[in-house]
């Protein structure tokens, strides 16, 4: 049975640097939870991403493996993690223009585990997660804009 979540977030930076920050591993240890990024071919993380790249990312002893699925530019950033302890995840981060200014942050996922069971587990952590992730990116891409 899949299970998803989704959190939002503003932040004062226009969708393309929101964007920048997304495509570019070297910058999630400085806005989200993640303590270090490579690239799996061995590209370099300061560079642009793109699609069918496969991100290593990790926090403390956990390596999880992301492939970019899906980059339009300054809107969507589509990723899969087939990791334990997922059978399935895809991942979307969607950029809008704010009637305000600036850029509305939509982060979502829809997965299904692999232990039956601890989807709602799973759904609670990754929205608590993914609010940190959303959050820290809206505050990272207003700062480097500023």
């Amino acid at each position: 049975m899949p299970y998803s979540f989704v959190v939002t977030a503003h932040s004062d930076a226009e969708p393309a640097a929101v964007f920048d920050a997304l495509a570019r591993g070297a910058t999630w240890p400085s806005w989200s939870p993640i303590q270090a990024v490579e690239i799996a071919d061995g590209g370099d993380p300061q560079s642009r991403q793109q699609v069918g790249d496969t991100r290593l990312l990790r926090v403390g002893r956990t390596v999880n493996r992301e492939r970019i699925v899906e980059m339009v530019d300054d809107r969507r950033f589509g990723y899969e993690n087939p990791n334990p302890p997922f059978r399935t995840y895809r991942g979307l981060v969607e950029l809008i223009t704010a009637a305000q200014g600036g850029t509305d942050i939509t982060w979502s996922a829809t997965f299904e585990p692999k232990l039956r069971w601890t989807g709602p587990f799973w759904t609670w952590f990754l929205t608590r997660f993914m609010r940190r992730m959303a959050n820290g990116l809206a505050e990272y891409a207003a700062r480097q804009g500023s």
